[in-house]
């Protein structure tokens, strides 16, 4: 066996693969893990709680840069959260409507494809195909929206890690629509269920913002930095990319028990189109520290930058 300097050829080659992105698909989901650390876990099968809030199509759990958990899954104050999530309480065939994805009811989410690799850029790919179901529609044999989607992480550089989002729905019935909340929140869309500890910043392009009970104008990207885990400042940068529908989108906002939400449409219903899909596209950013406006402003037109 021919060595290197003392090491074998065999040995660095295993390294290299250990020290890179990674990918372990699983009957339940898959992994995306790096240097030995788990990065995230997409599910893929059906989980509940005691038989309710039954989810998939989500990821969790969600790693900040140093092994610790970013992400909550049936939290004690919301048990429908999940996670990194995209849902909405609002989905319409006619004028009937058709089960609520937001609270896990009547709405199933089918990944009957899921394929996970390292790509020859070095990023791992997690590419889901997924069929929306109702038990109320022609008792769940027939998807209503069919959803494609690209989970796209980046290895960790220079203290940051990128985390890509693109996801496509398309209508399989004619006259279909999505919506949020039905009152003046709107709530639905992407949405980050994160741990909230106690003096969590919200950072906006124009600077530091309140969140209030309603949807806040304050750009298109939002970063969120607290005391994750011990005495050293994090945070988790969400931007959205100028493909997205609504582009920029207001945020839903909450320092106490809740998710964080980029949202679309928001509480009246839009159709979905039945042959180009609709498109939400996001990324996020997890950084340690403090980062300042003009250099998430950076990575926002980066972003804006890929196709």
């Amino acid at each position: 066996m021919s060595t290197v300097r003392g090491f074998s050829v065999c040995v660095l080659l295993a390294f290299n693969a250990f020290a890179g992105l990674r990918t372990e698909v699983l009957p339940e989901g898959a992994w995306v893990k790096e240097g030995g650390r788990k990065v995230l876990f997409f599910q893929r099968t059906t989980k509940s709680l005691d038989g309710k809030y039954a989810r998939a199509n989500y990821v969790h759990p969600l790693f900040d840069l140093d092994g610790n958990v970013l992400t909550e899954d049936f939290p004690a104050d919301h048990r429908h959260h999940r996670g990194i999530f995209w849902a909405w309480h609002q989905l319409w065939v006619g004028d009937r409507k058709i089960g609520d994805g937001w609270i896990a009811k009547d709405l199933e989410w089918d990944v009957y494809s899921l394929k996970a690799a390292v790509a020859a850029d070095g990023t791992a790919r997690i590419e889901t195909k997924v069929n929306w179901k109702s038990p109320l529609w022609h008792d769940g044999r027939r998807a209503l929206v069919k959803e494609t989607a690209l989970i796209r992480v980046h290895p960790q550089k220079s203290g940051l890690r990128k985390i890509d989002f693109d996801i496509r729905l398309l209508a399989e019935e004619p006259n279909m629509r999505l919506g949020g909340s039905e009152n003046d929140k709107g709530y639905g869309g992407f949405s980050p269920r994160i741990r909230l500890p106690e003096g969590i910043r919200f950072l906006g392009e124009k600077g530091e913002v309140e969140p209030q009970r309603t949807a806040v104008t304050a750009g298109p990207w939002m970063d969120m930095t607290a005391k994750f885990a011990g005495d050293g400042l994090s945070g988790v940068t969400v931007l959205t990319h100028p493909k997205s529908a609504g582009f920029p989108q207001p945020w839903i906002l909450r320092r106490k028990g809740s998710m964080q939400n980029a949202v679309w449409p928001g509480q009246h219903a839009q159709r979905l189109p039945v042959k180009q899909p609709l498109v939400l596209c996001y990324r996020l950013v997890l950084h340690r520290g403090v980062v300042d406006a003009k250099i998430i402003g950076k990575w926002q037109k980066e972003f804006a930058a890929t196709p």
